[in-house]
């Protein structure tokens, strides 16, 4: 293990010597790589959304056993909370008008465990609620979201509301775990059970992408055409992608502070 542990340092000090292009173009490879691995072992992509879902909900699962042996909320957004169960109304609501399937059934639940952790910050455990550090407001992301979702939205044959609706639950999610960041970025210090919920989010959004990344080439493009014309079909892969990045250095960090054993997570500055 001794061996694994030097060589796994060894390449860890020499991406954090390498200028913020070269990171970026190394984490481009090895997401691409990923892709390349998931697509030759999964052969039914439409499973990488499930597992997406299936993550997020063990996240989930991490901040109800956290809020129940430690009796404390520190260090979670109540805003990012807010959005996520904002995004998952919507979308399931758009999930029975437009498309009843699994993934109605996937997004009840995961909004059904993430109003009970809204509940609990809000009710039983807000004394250690940091409202002074949950500080990103939220119409920042909220209002744009709504705006581009008029501007840009589905054009298939359902009704206007419902795509726009659709949109709008689409750029939400890319950008719900904004607040959250915020909050790690004010303490610097990320105990556990919180840097193990916000990895979770991080692998859940790459699932999600990668099952929408795949599903296009798998159908040669035609996927793109199905969902409309317009800038709509970019927007979706673009709202993925935008989302996946966004967690990617806390998730960098997060790795990197798992294999040095440590079981506090500190994030340099600039890091979220």
């Amino acid at each position: 293990m001794r061996p694994q542990k030097n060589t796994l340092t060894v390449i860890s000090s020499w991406v954090r010597r390498q200028p913020p292009k070269v990171k970026g173009f190394l984490a481009v490879v090895a997401g691409m790589m990923t892709l390349v691995l998931l697509r030759a072992i999964v052969h039914d992509h439409d499973n990488l959304f499930k597992a997406a879902e299936a993550v997020h909900s063990v996240g989930l699962a991490v901040l109800i056993y956290k809020f129940s042996k430690e009796k404390t909320c520190a260090g979670i957004s109540l805003k990012s909370q807010e959005l996520t169960a904002m995004f998952l109304a919507v979308r399931l609501y758009c999930s029975f008008v437009m498309e009843y399937d699994i993934h109605t059934l996937l997004d009840l639940c995961t909004l059904a465990a993430t109003l009970w952790v809204i509940y609990m910050i809000r009710f039983k455990l807000k004394s250690s609620y940091m409202e002074d550090k949950d500080n990103f407001a939220t119409y920042y992301v909220a209002v744009p979201c709504a705006i581009l979702a008029l501007l840009i939205h589905p054009t298939t044959s359902h009704y206007l509301i419902n795509r726009i609706f659709w949109a709008f639950a689409v750029y939400l999610e890319a950008v719900s775990v904004l607040p959250q960041l915020r909050v790690m970025q004010n303490t610097k210090i990320v105990e556990p059970f919180t840097a193990h919920y916000v990895f979770a989010l991080g692998v859940a959004r790459f699932l999600s992408c990668a099952h929408w990344v795949l599903q296009v080439l798998d159908s040669h493009g035609q996927l793109l055409t199905a969902l409309g014309y317009g800038l709509w079909p970019s927007m979706v892969l673009i709202s993925e992608i935008v989302q996946t990045f966004i967690l990617a250095d806390f998730c960098y960090y997060y790795v990197k502070s798992v294999f040095g054993g440590q079981l506090v997570l500190r994030l340099p500055s600039g890091v979220v």
